[in-house]
């Protein structure tokens, strides 16, 4: 599985944290930056992750800003996408076992690095449960 990571300044420290962690499991990655804690619009940040979750199906997304608000709010804006905000391992296991989302969100001012690993840890391990209740629900919140 390859994963998309994408963070803004207030969110480059967490982001720093879990590519240190990615680095020493099997999971490929690329991060779509920021690259330094100079102040960047988040936005375009979580536009770059959403356009390769989307080319690549069984890939999955990270996006980290100051609380994790703004990314969600981005990706979410995204057909096709189902990013969720998650500030710990019940919320990131929900969010893919019930919701399928693609993309975990977080923020870098709110989780400390060992929440932020084991959430991150939570949602890759994941699979989607497939029940037949939460596929007819994601199908009405995709708008179908």
């Amino acid at each position: 599985m390859h994963v998309y990571l994408g963070s803004d300044h207030g969110g480059f420290k967490l982001k720093e944290a879990l590519k240190k962690w990615l680095e020493g499991t099997e999971y490929k990655f690329t991060d779509l930056g920021c690259f330094s804690e100079e102040s960047v619009d988040y936005p375009s940040v979580a536009r770059e992750v959403c356009e390769k979750v989307l080319e690549e199906p069984s890939s999955r997304g990270l996006l980290v800003c100051g609380t994790g608000i703004g990314m969600s709010m981005v990706a979410n804006k995204f057909p096709g996408i189902r990013a969720a905000l998650c500030t710990n391992e019940v919320m990131a296991q929900m969010a893919r076992e019930h919701n399928d989302a693609q993309i975990i969100c977080m923020g870098g001012r709110i989780s400390t690095d060992e929440v932020g690993v084991k959430m991150l840890e939570v949602f890759l391990k994941t699979n989607f449960s497939g029940e037949e209740r939460h596929k007819r629900r994601i199908e009405m919140m995709m708008g179908k």
